[in-house]
């Protein structure tokens, strides 16, 4: 089944009142889906407001009722594994068991140091990354107290309490096309692999070598979902889609769409995701840069989701 729904950058201007419609609005238009970054701020100047994490998810999972949602994605240099997964299976249990859980190792080295938080090299990052993912699942599969001693996380005799509601926790996505360590980390851990501004052909490549990752660990290609993270660039007539463009810079569609961005109509945009589906996508989350565009989102619901929700791909 295709899912539709949206990405918002949650450090670029969010607000109660811009979440409380994003929220709304995800839910009365029939999107699938609404999961927004965890960041602190953007990797430039200026800062812009911005909503906490796992408060702003708090507010979610009690003023919606049918929408997923979830971070894309929290890094784990934010916080200690154990009081994400704390936080994640209260959440998902609040929700009636809506949250996607995606985890990331981390990239923005700006809002490390302006926060205050250690940012290490690739390497480590990714060596934490690691530990994180092997301690959450733990935490969520265990139903007795859990020990672990990594290099960088630990755990002694720690269990969470009460158990989440769902079996095995909130599912765990992970973001990235990386074929030397994100998709090895997929295929061990993940529940659902993102894929991320990426070029059709290449998404193409890199769900392959999941399917043998994946198979090499005992699972089946089947066992993770597959969706796609990228920018819907849209406009309701010409003259809409080419103000939308010169706002990004210029470039033209076709450029765009070569990328791995969803650029045009309605029409076009129904087009282009059709060709995903047909790599494989199961679920689109549509970066939507500007926030109060709720009308944006309105047409592309009317005039797109029909062609997808309720038709098994």
């Amino acid at each position: 089944m295709t899912q539709i729904g949206i990405m918002i950058e949650g450090q670029d201007g969010l607000t109660w009142e811009r979440w409380g419609r994003l929220l709304q609005a995800a839910e009365d238009f029939g999107y699938q889906c609404l999961f927004r970054s965890d960041h602190f701020t953007n990797d430039s100047p200026p800062d812009k407001d911005s909503l906490e994490l796992w408060t702003s998810l708090t507010y979610a999972a009690v003023s919606t009722k049918r929408i997923e949602f979830g971070p894309l994605v929290a890094p784990v240099t934010f916080r200690h594994p154990a009081l994400t997964a704390r936080m994640a299976a209260a959440v998902d249990d609040l929700s009636g068991g809506r949250l996607v859980l995606g985890l990331g190792a981390g990239w923005n080295e700006y809002e490390h140091k302006k926060f205050g938080l250690p940012f290490y090299d690739r390497p480590t990052r990714f060596d934490r990354f690691t530990e994180a993912l092997e301690l959450t699942g733990r935490l969520f599969l265990s139903d007795g107290p859990v020990s672990y001693q990594g290099k960088y996380f630990s755990l002694d005799d720690a269990q969470l309490l009460p158990r989440p509601k769902r079996p095995g926790g909130p599912p765990i996505l992970i973001g990235g096309g990386g074929p030397k360590r994100t998709l090895p980390l997929v295929a061990k851990y993940a529940d659902e692999w993102n894929g991320v501004f990426i070029p059709l052909e290449t998404y193409k490549e890199r769900a392959a070598l999941l399917d043998d990752l994946l198979r090499q660990n005992g699972r089946e290609p089947g066992d993770v979902k597959r969706s796609l993270m990228t920018q819907a660039v849209f406009g309701k007539d010409d003259t809409a889609l080419q103000n939308k463009l010169a706002i990004r810079g210029g470039k033209p569609a076709d450029e765009l769409i070569d990328q791995g961005l969803i650029v045009g109509r309605a029409s076009a945009i129904t087009d282009q995701i059709g060709k995903w589906v047909e790599a494989g996508v199961e679920r689109f989350m549509l970066q939507w840069l500007d926030q109060d565009d709720i009308d944006g989102l309105e047409q592309i619901a009317h005039d797109v989701l029909p062609h997808f929700h309720g038709v098994k791909s």
